[in-house]
């Protein structure tokens, strides 16, 4: 008999064998991955905002920010429960059988609340927290002029406050056969095209 999954916990994982509860595992993707996936709603229809992000984890939040006006923010002043998401891939695992092929993966799953932040500290303050993590070697006031209240007018912030989250991830022996990346294949279709050209 299959579950119900709607009975079950929003951050459930279904595969046990790859589900990771370590905390310092979960918020070492959050700290580290360089683009996230918020998920909101409007009415029955979802969208998808990829973007920058910065996990600060004395708040146990998240911030993001995207244009002024546009439908992140209107969808999230109007249903403020998110789902956010960042995951990594590893090698492509190849089989005899197709349905078998697999790969390997990491990533995590974030559900909790957003808000737009409208003081102009607190939004100026994480502005500079995702300036740190993309630009750690730069000094702010030396290297770059800081966010100034003018520009903040033309930007909106948002922090997602974790409600519950969950991790998953695949991996498998160094000495897997034929395991490869895409970006092997890739740099074959790159070269594929330069030559054609």
């Amino acid at each position: 008999m299959s579950k119900e999954y709607r009975d079950l916990p929003l951050n459930h994982v279904r595969r046990s064998d790859r589900e990771v509860t370590d905390e310092a595992w979960l918020k070492h993707m959050l700290r580290t991955e360089p683009v996230g996936v918020m998920a909101t709603v409007e009415g029955d229809q979802p969208f998808l905002n990829s973007n920058l992000f910065v996990y600060d984890e004395a708040d146990h939040a998240i911030y993001t920010h995207t244009a002024r006006t546009g439908r992140t923010r209107a969808n999230v002043e109007q249903a403020q429960k998110v789902c956010f998401s960042v995951f990594n891939m590893g090698r492509l695992l190849p089989a005899d059988v197709a349905l078998e092929f697999s790969v390997e993966y990491a990533g995590v799953v974030v559900f909790g609340q957003a808000s737009v932040i409208e003081d102009e500290a607190e939004a100026t303050t994480a502005l500079q927290k995702l300036l740190d993590k993309y630009a750690p070697h730069l000094t702010p006031g030396q290297d770059y002029r800081p966010p100034v209240p003018e520009e903040l007018k033309r930007t909106t912030v948002f922090k997602i406050a974790i409600e519950s989250w969950s991790g998953k991830k695949k991996e498998v022996a160094s000495d897997f056969p034929g395991a490869y990346t895409y970006d092997q294949i890739r740099q074959k279709d790159n070269q594929t095209v330069t030559s054609s050209l």
